[in-house]
This record gives structure tokens, C-alpha cells and sequence, in this order.
């Protein structure tokens, strides 16, 4: 007696084509805006650490570059196949960047 109804409940639940393709858009969008950041971030400070000139000029130098950074993630975000893909390719780097910084104690986490 209870089969149709667990039936038609999980019909229910079924996103249209539609949606889903507008919650992968906005899946895109917030990884290209929030990860395409962290990531940017992340280089820069790469940069301003390690490119061999006087800091001053690392920085503005990483400053500089980090504009082509997030515009070629975001490029990269919506040219993937998928939003999987996207957020993939954005963490992964993001996170061997930040080993790299943590190996080289270039990276604070504390708030103090």
C-alpha cells in the first residue's frame, strides 16, 4: 500500500533539466568568484615571497600578475565540462600553493 506514495516521493524530488543546469551555472559562478580569488591570493603571495628582487617590487610584481591570475581561472571555470571539473581544478592548485607556503612558514593562520 505504501510502494506509490515512496514513489511519487522520489519522483518529486527530481530536478528538472533546467534546474540543474542553473545550479551548475551557479556553482560555477561562486567558484569562479570565491576560488578564482583564493587562488589569485595564493599565487600572490607565492610570488611576494619568492620572486628575487627587493619586496617592494615582489609584491607590486605578484600584485600585478595576480589580475591575470583570476581572469584566466575564471576563463578556465566555464570552459571546463563540468562544475565538478571546476572546483577541482581551482582546490587542488590552491592547496599544493599553500603547502608551499606553509613549508616555507610564509603562511600565517593565525589572526593575531
Amino acid at each position: 500500500m505504501h510502494a506509490p506514495a515512496t514513489v511519487e516521493k522520489i519522483a518529486r524530488l527530481r530536478l528538472s533539466d533546467g534546474a540543474m543546469y542553473r545550479l551548475g551555472v551557479a556553482s560555477r559562478s561562486v567558484a569562479a568568484i570565491v576560488g578564482g580569488y583564493v587562488l589569485a591570493a595564493l599565487v600572490t603571495m607565492l610570488l611576494s615571497v619568492s620572486l628575487p628582487m627587493a619586496r617592494s617590487e615582489a609584491v607590486m610584481t605578484a600584485t600585478l600578475l595576480s589580475f591575470a591570475v583570476y581572469t584566466c581561472a575564471v576563463m578556465w571555470v566555464f570552459a571546463t565540462r563540468s562544475a565538478l571539473r571546476a572546483w577541482l581544478g581551482l582546490l587542488i592548485p590552491a592547496a599544493v600553493i599553500a603547502a608551499i607556503l606553509q613549508s616555507m612558514d610564509a603562511l600565517s593562520w593565525s589572526l593575531a
